[in-house]
């Protein structure tokens, strides 16, 4: 992960390693709880282990000594793992698995929530252990819950963003159907149109999720089983085929990630680029950046107006194994609080789970991206809320890429995804 200045938000830096391979086995029962376990600890004071990825930009350590400092009796010691979201993801079983005591509260991606809440491995953060969410953003609230309830209380989030040229595009498009008129701009330029993040990874589960739920579809219906044979989730993943088909999305972009499609837009060689908030810091600091004085942000467009992009973020959640839950619950509230939410956005250029403070006029001065990163987040889909979602990114993954490149229609790249959801759901 390449930013020496500027840590890669959370969604981001899980976007760019998560590559989740299916796990066995689990201390609890399916649909969550965690049964006896979940009963144990929950007046228990004293030192606690919070667990999180490699804290690149530094905002974990001084938080815990700020915690520490307050509280000699109940320290927090911080567990940092590695920056890649699959090896996080890993260490996270393998601790659940061991019912290992000391792993009170981890950082946990929004998309491992169903997975870990349905094995019984979170503490259902209801009734003495309950989490204020007033005046957090429901996506947000969303992610952290698995069947009504939540098991992980949202600590930063994340949103996709379409970056473009304001000196060839004064007005931004609204919808999908403009941006692709305006790619006339773009070869008239000599510039390449649009590009996200088309590889065949992760970002490609983000990419064609926000495709299908842009246009009213949905890769899981709300009873969390596939629901992909529609004519939006048809008309959503052919706009990017057609768009790759016809040249609007150049053929290089099939390969890129974050990082590819960043570097390209800022050589000045697309007129559109969807990605996450980071790169406003590094396309308008960086010397070579070409697009440094004429970056725009707006929402990504959608069939009649903003469009969903996939939710990202993470959240804190405590451990059923914890003894020391009454210390672990004011710990998850310290890190949700809004001092600890400014000191994220500013420090970490973390998108804050407060609504509010996207309106914090000395928070929008630094970060002038927050009002559209808004729009972003309250627009946005969680990516499919699965305990079997190692296998569903999978599929979705393999069967989009197909489509895009032209190997299978649409139509049967739908029905494969479907298919192969059904079956992973299956057990088989």
């Amino acid at each position: 992960m390449k930013s020496p200045k500027f840590l890669l938000p959370a969604a981001a830096a899980g976007v760019l390693a998560l590559t989740l391979s299916a796990c066995g086995g689990g201390g609890g029962t399916t649909g969550g709880g965690g049964g006896g376990d979940a009963e144990q600890g929950l007046d228990g004071r004293g030192p606690i282990t919070y667990v999180q990825g490699k804290d690149n930009s530094n905002v974990v350590r001084p938080l815990v000594d700020k915690w520490n400092a307050a509280h000699p009796n109940e320290k927090v010691t911080f567990k940092e793992q590695t920056d890649a979201a699959d090896q996080q993801h890993d260490d996270l079983v393998q601790n659940y698995q061991a019912k290992n005591p000391n792993y009170d509260v981890a950082s946990v991606d929004v998309v491992w929530t169903a997975e870990f809440a349905a094995k019984g491995w979170l503490q259902p953060l209801k009734d003495k252990m309950a989490v204020d969410t007033k005046g957090m953003l429901e996506p947000t609230i969303e992610a952290g819950s698995y069947k009504g309830t939540l098991y992980a209380a949202p600590v930063s989030s994340d949103g996709g963003i379409l970056y473009y040229r304001k000196d060839l595009v004064p007005t931004p498009p609204k919808t999908w159907d403009e941006m692709m008129q305006m790619c006339s701009i773009a070869k008239a330029n000599n510039i390449g149109c649009y590009a996200g993040q088309f590889k065949k990874y992760e970002g490609l589960t983000v990419n064609a999720s926000e495709a299908i739920n842009s246009f009213g579809g949905s890769v899981l219906d709300k009873d969390g089983k596939p629901s992909l044979n529609t004519p939006e989730a048809k008309t959503g993943l052919e706009n990017l085929a057609k768009a790759y088909a016809d040249g609007n999305i150049p053929k290089e972009a099939i390969t890129y990630q974050e990082e590819e499609g960043r570097q390209a837009f800022q050589d000045g060689k697309l007129l559109f680029h969807r990605n996450w908030p980071y790169v406003y810091n590094l396309a308008t600091t960086e010397a070579s950046s070409k697009v440094k004085d004429v970056l725009g942000m707006t929402a990504l467009p959608g069939a009649d107006g903003p469009g969903a992009s996939s939710l990202g973020g993470h959240s804190a959640a405590v451990s059923v194994y914890s003894k020391n839950k009454a210390t672990a619950l004011d710990f998850v509230k310290f890190l949700t609080a809004e001092e600890q939410q400014k000191f994220f956005a500013t420090q970490g250029s973390l998108a804050p789970v407060l609504g509010s403070l996207y309106e914090d006029k000395e928070l929008v001065a630094k970060l002038p991206y927050l009002p559209v990163l808004k729009t972003s987040i309250e627009n946005a889909v969680p990516r499919p809320v699965s305990p079997f979602y190692p296998a569903v990114t999978k599929a979705i993954q393999e069967n989009a890429y197909s489509a895009i490149k032209g190997e299978k229609t649409v139509e049967s790249a739908l029905s494969d995804m479907q298919k192969s959801i059904e079956s992973a759901s299956a057990g088989q």
